[in-house]
């Protein structure tokens, strides 16, 4: 075994001692947020957890804003190839592979943390930045279960943090577009959303039977430190590298990668909350394991207010396209969306996006930043001039999340906003795990009409030195 998955018991016993002392002392007490960069270059001192990948897309955007001053690093494989641009962009900042260590070492030289590793980390990495009163940027989704994200809100709360979900569009054109249309009434009274993510996944075509046999773990990687909370799996390759997201134990599938880059916006402004049914319409290719090879899920929200009662049906899978208006055209593409770590965006058919159904007008839109388009042409035409201002961005998402820190903006994307969005994803994701329609009660945060859901709802039981990132919040 490779010795790096060996822990120090010295180092456990005053890890332990740390956690507990943040646990009882609530930590924030300890190390106070600072909403003014402390260094001396005037910048926000960052620690980056998570540098390949995305996560390396992540690095160099907060780099590139001149705002940041990055002093450390942390990856479980540090070292390996998709670790390599960022140690030569950034080659004297200290490097770790295990985030706790970061914190016991330079927890009081830390401003803020990104957090950019596979969807089921992001909870006990950004719950322990919090609890030390560190501002988090934490990709999409914030955690992998509803649970996590319900303790990641509070934790923002008590601590007092600036936190910023990495679903960039939420501070581009689409945004701003979204935000002014909603108020000045353009966007009204909708009652049907269409979201579509039907290019190609990693779990396509993919059969399997159960788990993934063990291999031999390489020597960049801490394996233990990669699993995190989740439940103990044998080391495979094919978990790694964004192939953990094709996995029910370790990802969010199609819908938690790309949900909160097209139906954001939506999400927000029109003040969808929690729903109260999520049913699985369409499921090809069920498997316990992995995602199913094509999904249709209808999410029913309730009505808010003086808006009436709204249904967003989702589809994924590269031959369940949606149903669309006869008017629809071409689809609406943001040439600024990243590309994915492996394979390419395939447009061939119908690249991802969403139809707004409102009163008396219609809307297409992409993902990301791109923006809406009344349909059919001949009415975007009659509401040209009727149409309100929308104000450019006065920052990226990732300088967004800096100037925040340094309290001279807001976070677009903070936990408190993010949130329910996320956990909107994952009641999805649990209907897809059942093949079922959930009835869920918002005010008590429970699945009331099957027993399993309901138990996905707080996932597994953290592994032995784990816990502790529960009782943070």
């Amino acid at each position: 075994m490779n010795p790096n998955h060996t822990s120090n018991s010295t180092r456990l016993i005053r890890r332990r001692s740390f956690l507990k002392t943040a646990v009882m002392a609530g930590a924030a007490s300890y190390f106070a947020p600072r909403l003014l960069a402390a260094g001396p270059t005037g910048k926000v001192n960052l620690a980056c957890i998570g540098i390949g990948n995305r996560g390396a897309d992540d690095v160099k955007a907060l780099h590139a804003t001149g705002l940041a001053n990055i002093v450390a690093l942390c990856d479980t494989e540090m070292g390996a190839p998709h670790t390599l641009p960022v140690l030569k962009l950034l080659p004297n900042v200290p490097r770790f592979q295990d985030f706790r260590q970061l914190f016991d070492k330079m927890g009081k030289d830390i401003d803020a943390v990104l957090v950019a590793t596979p969807d089921f980390s992001h909870f006990p990495i950004a719950m322990l930045a919090m609890s030390l009163g560190k501002h988090v940027y934490c990709e999409k989704p914030m955690g992998q279960n509803f649970r996590q994200i319900t303790q990641m809100m509070a934790a923002e709360k008590k601590f007092k943090v600036v936190t910023q979900m990495g679903n960039q569009g939420h501070s581009e054109a689409n945004y701003f577009q979204f935000k002014a249309w909603t108020e000045a009434g353009i966007i009204r009274n909708v009652t049907r959303i269409t979201a579509f993510m039907n290019s190609s996944r990693r779990w396509h075509g993919m059969k399997v039977d159960g788990l993934l046999p063990a291999e031999p773990i390489p020597a960049t990687l801490d394996w233990d430190c990669w699993l995190a909370t989740a439940e103990f799996h044998q080391y495979n390759k094919g978990y790694i590298n964004g192939d953990w997201r094709s996995w029910y134990d370790f990802g969010d599938g199609a819908l938690g990668d790309w949900g909160a880059h097209i139906f954001d916006t939506a999400h927000e402004f029109l003040q969808l909350g929690l729903p109260t049914e999520v049913e699985a319409l369409k499921l090809d290719g069920y498997s316990p394991f992995i995602f199913p090879q094509a999904s249709t899920l209808a999410f029913r929200f309730p009505a808010r207010g003086t808006m009436p009662p709204c249904e967003l049906t989702w589809y994924d899978g590269q031959k369940n396209l949606p149903p669309l208006p006869a008017d629809f055209g071409a689809a609406v593409v943001d040439p600024n969306i990243p590309p994915p770590s492996k394979g390419t965006l395939e447009t061939k058919t119908l690249p991802p996006g969403k139809v707004i159904y409102g009163e008396d007008l219609t809307f297409k839109g992409g993902t990301h930043g791109a923006t809406l388009k009344i349909i059919p042409e001949s009415k975007a035409a009659e509401m040209k001039s009727k149409l309100p201002p929308v104000p450019k961005s006065p920052s990226n998402h990732h300088k967004n999340f800096l100037l925040a820190c340094m309290d001279r903006e807001k976070c677009r994307s903070p936990f408190a906003v993010a949130g329910p969005l996320c956990q909107t994803m994952a009641l999805g994701v649990i209907a897809q795990r059942v093949n079922a329609k959930l009835a869920f009660d918002p005010a008590t945060g429970t699945i009331t009409n099957h027993k399993i859901a309901n138990g996905f709802l707080s996932g597994v039981t953290p592994r032995k030195d784990w816990e502790q990132y529960y009782q943070l919040a």
